[in-house]
């Protein structure tokens, strides 16, 4: 096989460049707060669902040039970006979905994250055990290794930080690409050929042993785009439930990929604080987060909104590379009964 050539520009970073870079993140002001406060106001009054309005519902006239500046950053820019100081003690929990959904609006669509349908979903620990093939990351308190959520864009808004911990880390998957073609690029093969991924219970056949129909790539390269989608735990799961346990040269190749991903001159780490909102591009960025430990009272446990995103902006992808949940490219998860983790 003829590998791509090295990925140059803006979305191939390390820690410092990025740490350097202030065009990734966007501080609120006090103007654009209450810009979007009115905006909150008025789909509510109108008696629209949270989750079921538009960016031309929700009109930002001042917020909104900014908001397509930090979308041309996530399509190819840094694949990555920080919007800080959304005042969530002004809102009701409704009034925050409404607001976060309305602002994530101006970047994408929601699609279902899970088997229940849900677009908008909270990252809280439900108390599932983490080592249970079947479980799914975002509901434990466990560290959580460098991976691609199965979608295009993730966001998340933190409403609670946690007492302890938490703290999310990201790093450019195409400084990750990059090295290994320089490093090892041996493992190049396996990753582009791709695994067959676990499902865990959450495919359109609902049954927990589903894997997707065909291989997804680690890497793939379409019309001059190359993009990542990377979850190792999925794809070994996957590959063993078809009966087919990868090889030590496959493991070797995930396992470069963790290895340098965690590299700290390329992870960038960052605690997200109340009202902030992290959205990354899933084809040029990973990310992970730290374990964490919460507060005894309920009310001050750690807690974020999620959504998954299909942007408005979109770059070309192989089509078995976007199908990831057998549900067609860019599909999200299919609903049904068969997951068995609390959520």
């Amino acid at each position: 096989m003829i590998f791509p050539d090295p990925v140059k520009g803006r979305a191939v970073w390390t820690a410092a460049e990025l740490a350097a870079d202030g065009n990734w993140i966007h501080t609120l002001s006090q103007s654009e707060c209450a810009e979007v406060f009115e905006a909150t106001k008025i789909v509510m009054a109108q008696g629209l669902d949270p989750e079921g309005f538009g960016p031309s519902d929700f009109l930002l006239p001042g917020l909104a040039s900014v908001l397509d500046g930090l979308a041309q950053e996530l399509h190819e820019g840094r694949g990555c970006i920080l919007i800080r100081g959304l005042p969530v003690d002004d809102y009701s929990e409704t009034g925050l979905q409404a607001a976060y959904w309305g602002i994530a609006a101006h970047f994408g669509e929601a699609i279902s994250q899970n088997s229940k349908g849900q677009r908008l979903a909270a990252v809280t620990d439900h108390g599932n055990d983490i080592s249970r093939g079947n479980t799914r990351g975002y509901t434990t308190r466990a560290a959580l290794y460098p991976h691609s959520d199965m979608c295009q864009m993730t966001g998340l808004l933190c409403i609670q930080p946690a007492v302890e911990g938490g703290e999310s880390q990201v790093v450019s998957s195409l400084s990750i690409y990059n090295h290994i073609r320089t490093t090892k690029p041996e493992h190049l093969e396996t990753l582009f050929r791709g695994f067959h991924h676990d499902l865990r219970g959450e495919g359109p056949r609902a049954t927990v042993d589903e894997v997707t129909d065909h291989r997804i790539p680690v890497f793939s390269k379409c019309e001059g785009w190359l993009s990542c989608g990377f979850n190792p735990k999925i794809c070994i799961s996957g590959e063993a439930k078809r009966g087919t346990p990868i090889s030590a040269e496959e493991i070797a190749a995930l396992e470069y990929v963790s290895e340098v991903a965690a590299w700290p001159e390329l992870s960038h780490e960052a605690t997200l604080q109340a009202g902030d909102i992290q959205i990354v591009n899933n084809h040029t960025v990973l990310h992970s987060r730290s374990a964490f430990t919460d507060a005894e009272d309920p009310a001050k446990r750690r807690k974020l909104f999620r959504l998954w995103l299909n942007p408005h902006l979109q770059r070309s992808l192989e089509r078995d590379f976007a199908d990831r949940y057998n549900t067609g490219p860019n599909g999200g998860v299919a609903v049904g009964d068969a997951a068995e983790y609390v959520f």
